[in-house]
């Protein structure tokens, strides 16, 4: 039997705490250690060493963005450890600082997305994996944000979808199935859509991701 992925929990909210370490045990995860505090959490994560580490954003000791501060420091210090971030509200600022120069292992979801519990655990799954996830109202955001006239205006309405669906870190098959696509369909998408943007698609999905998230970025100045 394969190990199970390690996890470490850190969220303030004693109550939401214990019920995503009840749903990542349902769900086959083993959760090594929780935490209600920012500067804890990085402590036990240089410790543990876990595979995956879910952070809320805003937490003791000093209630402003500590955890995602904390979150950053873990990647620096620990590239292997996946992060993947939780926030009570949407602020693409956090997704950017988070993913940095690279989108591997990292996730940013809305706490809202908890309650979705396939797609919770599956966003947990990706990221300690080394792949990415984003929650889909920051990209759509984001994409509706983009400047008029700029090269995303290049992208058929399908294309847009596809997009964004890559930009949540989606491999072609859940593409494929989020869409109810064939897979060689959305490969076709997907080469279509980095030729008109310029860019290359990259030979993993992290990498894509980042693609996509830099033109994302783009399209908002």
């Amino acid at each position: 039997m394969a190990d199970r992925t390690r996890v470490i929990v850190a969220e303030d909210d004693v109550l939401l705490r214990e019920g995503i370490v009840r749903l990542l045990a349902e769900a086959g995860f083993d959760v090594v250690a929780q935490t209600g505090d920012a500067k804890d959490f990085l402590g036990k994560a240089l410790a543990y060493r876990p595979d995956v580490a879910v952070v809320d954003i805003q937490m003791p000791p000093g209630r402003g963005e500590d955890g995602l501060l904390a979150a950053i420091e873990l990647r620096r210090r620990q590239p292997r450890t996946g992060v993947l971030v939780l926030s009570q509200y949407y602020e693409d600022q956090f997704a950017v600082d988070l993913i940095g120069e690279s989108a591997e292992g990292v996730g940013y979801l809305l706490k809202e997305r908890v309650g979705d519990v396939d797609a919770f655990t599956d966003a947990v799954a990706r990221v300690a994996a080394g792949g990415s996830a984003l929650d889909p109202e920051v990209v759509g955001r984001m994409l509706g944000k983009r400047r008029r006239g700029g090269p995303l205006d290049d992208l058929s309405p399908r294309e847009r979808e596809v997009l964004a669906q890559l930009a949540e870190g989606k491999s072609n098959q859940g593409i494929a199935a989020a869409l109810v696509v064939t897979t060689a369909a959305v490969e076709k998408h997907v080469t279509s859509i980095f030729s008109k943007l310029g860019i290359d698609p990259g030979p993993t999905s992290h990498r894509r991701v980042l693609a996509a998230l830099a033109y994302l970025r783009e399209s908002q100045h």
